[in-house]
């Protein structure tokens, strides 16, 4: 199967230039329009037309797209399914938002482990939006994350929410902090949104990480002001940091994700079950 037709196809269509899409893939020009022209021969139908504004879809085009997103989602489960999973039928992979991955990979594998003892495991600490990337093409079979992307084959279940806690080594209040001792935790768009409100003064911060683990490393280690996760947090106090007294704890809506297709299946279900479970006895 030529799954690099498909791919190109795809991207085309998020991109909307031939000379985008050859940047993003790596290849040629010329490389993309003969992979364009191929699928269009293959197909018996126009797919794009180009025009100064850009690359539209045609109306067979448009009609093509789901069949290529379902074609290649297919493709990539076909091939992992015949991969080699040691002595277990099939190996499940799990992508996990990388700030829960710390506190809570443990107890939600153990949990998978016992309800599905027949399947292996395989666990990937990631962001957001690779996960829901890799959940489209096939490449991960659930996830639990933080900021669900608008792709049309993504079927997605609210789980309940994490907290992060501003904490300080010298700031008593949010009077005290200073844009040149802040850490700005970038955990997700929800979250920036509702730390602008929250500390509209900080956003101009010289330190910034999308990861809670690198934003309390470089408190530790700098001194500094910064929001973390609770569990991060208590522990953090317990090393001599202190809550900014008058700071809002930032929620955090966390997320379950999977494909449409296995939205009705036994096993996502499952799955979905277990991490609400566990999510909700936090």
């Amino acid at each position: 199967m030529q799954t690099d037709f498909l791919e190109t196809f795809l991207d085309l269509i998020d991109s909307r230039s031939f000379h985008r899409t050859a940047d993003r893939l790596g290849l040629t020009q010329s490389t993309v329009s003969a992979r364009v022209r191929a699928l269009e021969t293959a197909l018996g139908a126009r797919l794009f037309t180009r025009s100064r504004a850009g690359t539209d879809l045609t109306t067979e085009g448009l009609r093509f797209e789901p069949h290529a997103r379902a074609l290649r989602h297919a493709w990539t489960e076909a091939t992992r399914a015949v991969s080699p999973s040691g002595t277990s039928a099939v190996t499940l992979r799990i992508g996990i938002q990388s700030d829960l991955a710390a506190g809570q990979i443990g107890d939600w594998v153990s949990a998978f482990r016992r309800a599905l003892p027949e399947f292996a495991f395989y666990i990937e600490p990631d962001y957001s939006i690779q996960m829901c990337k890799d959940l489209d093409r096939g490449a991960l079979d659930f996830a639990v994350l933080y900021s669900p992307q608008a792709l049309p084959d993504l079927h997605v279940v609210s789980l309940g929410e994490v907290r992060y806690r501003l904490i300080s080594t010298h700031a008593a209040t949010r009077a005290d902090l200073a844009p040149e001792r802040y850490v700005r935790g970038a955990y997700s768009p929800a979250f920036d949104q509702a730390h602008r409100q929250a500390l509209p003064g900080m956003s101009e911060a010289v330190l910034a990480s999308g990861q809670n683990g690198a934003v309390a490393g470089l408190l530790a280690a700098l001194g500094g002001s910064g929001y973390v996760l609770d569990d991060t947090a208590t522990a953090m106090l317990a090393a001599g940091f202190h809550d900014v007294a008058d700071a809002p704890p930032i929620r955090q809506p966390v997320y379950a994700v999977m494909h449409q297709r296995h939205r009705t299946q036994p096993l996502h279900r499952q799955l979905t079950r277990i991490v609400t479970r566990r999510f909700g006895a936090r």
